[in-house]
Order: structure tokens, then C-alpha cells, then sequence
């Protein structure tokens, strides 16, 4: 690759992890071409990215973007997964893909809006619901309340649609008592 190819790809890498809220840093050893294509196919399933890189492209491109946690992990072999503002989608597709594949790939870091995520906490964001499943879940609690809500006013109307009926019957008695003395 010439100078300026290789300026253009980090330049273009750079722009790609500037945008990325979600960044996991893995180490692919083990996967065949077919494993890789597979997971690849996952990923932008989930509306994500995962790109193999060389750690001096990766090293150039996160100069001056504020991600120097990467730099010490960039050894070996190295990928990139980058994501939006949902981190528990890409763990999730790490997570379940590793099940099937002797734990592969492996974290080695993640980035969530900047901030360093270990592998083990990595693990522990899988097991959390999506932000999908949990808007989801605040939908229908929403949704639950306002149904007890109005079913508790309903009870009430027809409570006092009940004591006005009442209240009629006992008036109407009354007025038939009077008219018959």
C-alpha cells in the first residue's frame, strides 16, 4: 500500500471511530475465513461494523480522537466492531457467536462513549437486556399503569353511578310514601 492509500484508510478509519459510540477491540485467532464471513453477517445484522485492521493503521487513525486505551491492546491479531449508542447488541453478538465457536472471538477491549470497558464487564453487559427490550418493557409498564389508572376511575364513575341510582330509588319511595298519605 502506498503513502497516500495508507494516509486515506486511516484517515477514513478515523472518521469511522469518531462516529462509533460502541468500539470492542477483538482478537479473532481461531476463526477460520468462514467463521469470520459468518460473524461478519451477524454483525451487520445488528446494524454494526467489524472491520479487520493492522494495529499501525489503527494506531495512526486514533491519534488525536481521545481512544488511546486502544493503543496498548493492539497487539496480535485485531479487529474492530464498531456500533451505535446500543453496547449491548454488539456484546450480545460476541457473546452468543463465542458460544458456538470455542469462545471466539475474544475481547480484548470495548470503548463505550469513551469510557473502558473490560472484557469481564463485557460479559456482564451481554446478560442485560437491549435498549430495544428495555423501552419495550417501560412501554408496557406505561401502558399498564394507564390501563389500572382507568380502570380504577372507571370504578369509581360507576360507584357513583350506583349511589345516584340509590339515591333515586330512596327519593322515589319517598315520594310514593307521601303520595299515598
Amino acid at each position: 500500500m502506498r503513502f497516500e492509500e495508507k494516509h486515506q484508510a486511516a484517515e477514513e478509519l478515523a472518521t469511522r471511530l469518531r462516529d462509533a459510540d460502541t468500539i470492542f477491540l477483538t482478537d479473532f485467532t481461531g476463526l477460520d475465513v468462514k467463521e469470520i464471513t459468518e460473524f461478519r453477517a451477524k454483525v451487520r445484522d445488528g446494524g454494526l461494523e467489524y472491520r479487520v485492521v493492522k494495529n499501525t493503521l489503527t494506531r495512526r487513525a486514533i491519534e488525536g480522537l481521545e481512544l488511546d486505551a486502544l493503543d496498548e491492546h493492539l497487539v496480535g491479531p485485531s479487529a474492530l466492531l464498531l456500533g451505535g449508542s446500543d453496547p449491548v447488541t454488539p456484546a450480545k453478538i460476541i457473546r452468543d457467536f463465542a458460544r458456538e465457536h470455542d469462545s471466539r472471538p475474544i475481547v480484548k477491549i470495548a470503548l463505550v462513549e469513551r469510557q473502558v470497558v473490560t472484557p469481564s464487564n463485557v460479559k456482564a453487559m451481554a446478560d442485560l437486556p437491549s435498549r430495544q427490550e428495555l423501552l419495550g418493557s417501560i412501554a408496557g409498564g406505561l401502558t399498564g399503569s394507564v390501563a389500572g389508572i382507568a380502570g380504577v376511575l372507571g370504578g369509581l364513575i360507576r360507584d357513583v353511578m350506583y349511589m345516584i341510582e340509590e339515591v333515586a330509588k330512596v327519593r322515589a319511595a319517598g315520594d310514593t310514601e307521601q303520595g299515598a298519605n
